[in-house]
């Protein structure tokens, strides 16, 4: 039931979005042959509002039955919390668990949630960027490890990874103010994760591999969003 629930909130939100929304997406890097059934993992790099599911629009209508099932996600304690948003997220998403920003028992908790079918979808800044391109703090928006975590445990299958073009044209978190037909760009990249994995030239789990994939996602993400 509660995965029924999930796929008919998608599908309402990819029809809202497909109303009022355009979308240009991009594969800078690669060929676009998405392999739905085989992805497991989704990297969304450039948080920048609550509003991202907006780009739900574009993705198959299959893939979406599949996430109503499988996926799991972190989402922040702070959001999840709240009495409207909060339940909102859990709606479309039971696979939703509900995370610190303070390495404790809840990232664990996210971990555990984690089957060998899961597809999960992390967003590895872990906190908005705001208009001024820093995080509410003032502080540069960067990679943090969890995603070492998750890759960790992962044996094979395709990650996604998605960049984001930003959505302060949509809405700018803190303010009151939304706005529709506007341009949503994302750019998009498919890796292989047992390769990815083995390209840093490092055991996998060792604290010098972990530094490099939070290095690596870190250009990505400084270099590889679309550009306005």
């Amino acid at each position: 039931m509660k995965s029924l629930l999930s796929f008919v909130s998608l599908l309402l939100i990819k029809g809202i979005s497909r109303l009022f929304y355009r979308y240009e997406i991009k594969w800078p890097d690669n060929n676009p042959d998405i392999q739905w059934d085989q992805t497991r993992l989704i990297v969304l790099l450039n948080h920048t509002s609550l509003l991202e599911i907006l780009y739900l629009g574009f993705l198959p209508i299959s893939f979406l039955r599949m996430l109503s099932k499988r996926m799991v996600a972190p989402g922040a304690d702070k959001t999840l919390n709240r009495p409207f948003v909060g339940a909102l997220f859990k709606i479309f998403s039971p696979g939703m668990v509900s995370i610190s920003r303070k390495r404790d028992n809840t990232w664990q908790q996210f971990m555990d949630a984690i089957y060998d079918d899961s597809i999960i979808v992390i967003i590895p800044e872990g906190r908005m960027k705001r208009k001024n391109g820093l995080d509410l703090d003032g502080n540069k928006m960067t990679v943090k490890s969890g995603i070492a975590d998750v890759l960790q445990g992962l044996q094979s299958g395709q990650m996604i990874i998605a960049y984001s073009g930003g959505l302060h044209h949509v809405h700018v978190p803190g303010e009151k103010s939304y706005h529709v037909f506007k341009t949503l760009k994302m750019n998009l990249e498919t890796l292989d994760i047992a390769d990815y994995k083995q390209s840093f030239g490092e055991a996998v789990g060792s604290e010098s591999w972990r530094k490099k994939v939070i290095q690596d996602l870190q250009t990505r993400l400084e270099t590889k969003l679309p550009v306005w």
